[in-house]
């Protein structure tokens, strides 16, 4: 009997390189801005080592930034100076994120696939994704109803895509339907169909100035269900989204790995926050060694099936690919 000896393409680095099927691209990856009302400089994020919160003019430097490197698309997050209860500022056309969407647009032009977050956790005053009832909890179907007016502003300032990120029943349906009658048919709905209640989200509230006190787990999905993310998807992409996301991405790569099989649509997979700075903690105490280890973490959500990883060392790794 022949011995098999798998080893024989390990030997080299250049034969490694011949037969890997998994490659990383710059245009694989999107990258997260979040721009804050009010600054004068660019500041750091607590938790985020390396992520800055913008000023309405220095983030045009990393759009050009993330152009140069090959990067075609990112999203915005934006942080008011106002909040309140029902996250007004959200569905104005002159607020901030609209104001940005518009700045980027003119910057880029269709060089850049802008996307825009559609939620209002940064917007409200109590922290959550929507507006609340009579007895303090999140009202799904009232809620419908201002993300369809944030959409159309957003949609007026130049978003191409719109990442429904609130996780209300029926969200990619009434954005639809809401973009469609109001004459913006061209743009896209990046659905965050399976998106759950996560522990590892604290630096990103960090990043948009959070208010919540408590949690979301009435509308986040829990982790304790495997075939729910699935189901949402799918209910996901029958209601019109364009792009489906995973998030988060490491904890989740089974997920991503069924949704990836399931779908025909492209599949998006956000490495969020807290599984970005754990590689950085980890990274800084000498316990990994940090570009390796990031290397193979976006390897891994690609393998898993992702078309599309959402990260914040998107303009660096498109930098280090593009040498």
């Amino acid at each position: 009997m022949t011995t098999r000896r798998p080893r024989r393409l390990r030997r080299t680095e250049s034969l490694r390189q011949l037969v890997a099927n998994v490659h990383i691209h710059p245009s694989d990856l999107m990258l997260p801005i979040f721009v804050k009302e009010g600054l004068t400089e660019p500041q750091e994020i607590t938790g985020l080592p390396g992520v800055l919160q913008h000023t309405e003019e220095s983030f045009l430097s990393v759009l050009d930034a993330a152009r140069d490197a090959g990067i075609v698309s990112v999203m915005f997050f934006a942080v008011p100076l106002d909040r309140d209860e029902t996250g007004s500022q959200a569905c104005r056309s002159d607020g901030i994120l609209s104001r940005v969407i518009r700045r980027a647009r003119g910057h880029v032009g269709d060089q850049m696939v802008v996307v825009a977050d559609l939620c209002l956790d940064e917007f409200t005053s109590h922290g959550h994704c929507g507006v609340l009832d009579d007895r303090g909890e999140v009202d799904n179907d009232a809620t419908l109803t201002h993300y369809v007016s944030m959409a159309t502003v957003l949609a007026q300032a130049g978003a191409d895509l719109l990442g429904t990120s609130g996780m209300m029943d029926g969200q990619v349906g009434a954005v639809r339907t809401g973009l469609d009658q109001a004459g913006f048919s061209s743009v896209g709905i990046l659905a965050y169909g399976a998106k759950y209640a996560s522990n590892f989200y604290g630096p990103f509230r960090n990043a948009v100035d959070s208010q919540l006190v408590g949690d979301r787990k009435t509308y986040q999905q829990d982790f304790r269900r495997s075939g729910e993310g699935i189901d949402e998807v799918l209910l996901d992409c029958e209601q019109g989204a364009d792009i489906v996301m995973v998030k988060p991405a490491l904890l989740y790569l089974d997920v991503l790995s069924q949704v990836s099989q399931r779908t025909t649509i492209p599949v998006a997979a956000y490495i969020i926050s807290g599984e970005y700075s754990m590689v950085e903690v980890a990274a800084a105490a000498g316990v990994v060694d940090r570009e390796s280890t990031i290397l193979e973490i976006l390897t891994a959500v690609k393998r898993a099936g992702a078309d599309i990883i959402c990260t914040y060392w998107a303009l660096e790794f498109a930098e280090k690919l593009g040498k």
